[in-house]
């Protein structure tokens, strides 16, 4: 049984609680709870960080109101009594299942999977499909946080974290972009088997950590990274507020903060921002390039809406800070329908801190990958195919001999003299009609007069041999 076909048959059983009226992210916390428990019962050595009386092989053995019983005693003592990973998982953890039996159903059906193959391919791989799966769900409104496998993965490869880096998410989600980083990290070093035993624990507990804001977004987190051998601190929090001053100091940044605006207009709870507006994405990008070594070598690739591209008043002046503090080298523009929620208009925005804060950026170069792409959505899924020719242009060593209409260059002049607006680079539409591709309208005019004529005279031949006729 394959990874897709286990996490096809996991979701089905959402269909079981349908009616104790539960939601697809109640169904997701419950699974993490239950799944937890059933993969450290198949990773050697995972199970001395659960009390015996509450693994798997206990659980799976009860049954009816008793089984109903011990599940709710089960997840108050790990979410209060144990410690570590197991109690971030588990803390303020309870059940939305009112029915035995449908808990009975879940558990024994997890049982019978096939578990072999699963650790085969990849314990991981597997939560990340479900996580993928609640997504792609529409009414689970799980897509404001779930950034496309593919996207991340290109993001990621680009910017190329490296062994002993610091990498960072401050608004991190599932934790999508620190393990796709930390496969990177691995995939390019032998899997750290060469690597001495400070590396690899620094890799294990401090290269990669990130901050979400939501709890059940974080519980997530947690689980994903635990099942991708990460153990990095991953903290409960909002990285606008007074912890984000904290977080500093990080040779990579990969993210997609969230969209909007802080509720009532509120502004950031941070004192070190210089513009402080009520777009969190704008302030989210203060911190983000201010979180980053001056060391003229630690990056980062951003996701951001259009309208940070645009924003006047505090936006500009963002924008301004952002090209004097760092090289802004390339802005990606994305295709619509990447994301779960529909009609958004994105970017991706790659810079390097420089050593100094003023004068970093000399040039912008600009990938269109939206206008005459084709209608993305979960029929039709972005794939790595899309993302060859910008590769291709990202890392040419002269950029300038990539030929490519979607490739385009602004120098910091000709930014500013647009009144430092990032909304360019991007080309025409053919599916829009130029007023310059429009025939001149009095000749248009004429011509249409003309062929009226024509009917009008064609007519008067037909009415005047019918007249004929009747005589």
């Amino acid at each position: 049984m394959t990874t897709q076909e286990i996490v096809s048959k996991l979701w089905n059983l959402c269909n079981v609680l349908r009616d104790d009226g539960i939601t697809y992210q109640n169904y997701l916390n419950e699974l993490t709870y239950i799944l937890f428990l059933k993969m450290c019962s198949e990773i050697p050595g995972a199970e001395e960080q659960i009390p015996e009386e509450y693994r798997w092989a206990k659980l799976v053995k009860k049954d009816g109101i008793a089984l109903k019983d011990f599940y709710k005693e089960l997840l108050d003592h790990l979410g209060t009594k144990t410690s570590g990973r197991v109690l971030e998982i588990y803390a303020g953890s309870q059940t939305s299942i009112d029915e035995p039996k449908n808990l009975e159903k879940i558990i024994k059906s997890i049982d019978a999977l096939d578990w072999f193959s699963a650790k085969d391919e990849g314990l991981g791989d597997l939560y990340e499909g479900l996580l993928e799966k609640n997504a792609t769900e529409k009414k689970s409104g799980a897509g404001q946080y779930f950034t496309p496998r593919v996207l991340i993965d290109v993001m990621t490869e680009l910017v190329k974290p490296q062994l002993g880096e610091k990498c960072n998410d401050p608004a991190c989600g599932t934790f999508g972009f620190m393990i796709s980083a930390h496969k990177y990290v691995l995939d390019h070093n032998d899997g750290l088997i060469h690597c001495t035993s400070e590396e690899q624990e620094f890799e294990d507990k401090e290269a990669f950590t990130g901050t979400e804001l939501v709890h059940d977004t974080h519980r997530l987190a947690l689980m994903n990274a635990y099942l991708h051998d990460i153990n990095g601190k991953i903290t409960l929090g909002d990285t606008l507020s007074s912890i984000g001053m904290e977080m500093k100091g990080y040779d990579v940044v990969l993210t997609n903060p969230p969209f909007g605006t802080k509720k009532g207009g509120e502004r950031a709870l941070r004192t070190d921002l210089t513009y402080t507006t009520s777009n969190k994405q704008l302030n989210f990008l203060q911190h983000i390039y201010r979180s980053l070594k001056a060391d003229g070598k630690a990056r980062a690739a951003v996701v951001l809406p259009d309208n940070v591209l645009f924003a006047d008043g505090d936006g500009e002046k963002i924008r301004v800070d952002l090209m004097n503090k760092c090289n802004l080298h390339t802005v990606l523009r994305l295709p619509t329908g990447i994301f779960y929620a529909q009609g958004v208009k994105t970017n991706v925005l790659f810079f390097t801190r420089g050593k100094t804060d003023e004068n970093n950026t000399k040039e912008v170069w600009f990938y269109d990958l939206r206008t005459n792409m084709p209608s993305f959505g979960k029929t039709n899924q972005l794939k790595k195919e899309y993302f060859a020719n910008f590769i291709k242009a990202y890392e040419a060593a002269d950029r300038s001999s990539i030929k490519d209409e979607r490739w385009n260059c602004f120098t910091r002049e000709q930014i500013a003299a647009k009144g430092n607006s990032l909304d360019l680079g991007l080309i025409r539409d053919e599916s829009i009609l130029d007023y310059e591709d429009l025939p001149d309208p009095i000749e248009s005019a004429q011509d249409c007069i003309d062929q009226l004529e024509m009917a009008a005279d064609l007519i008067k031949e037909v009415v005047r041999e019918l007249k004929k006729t009747e005589k």
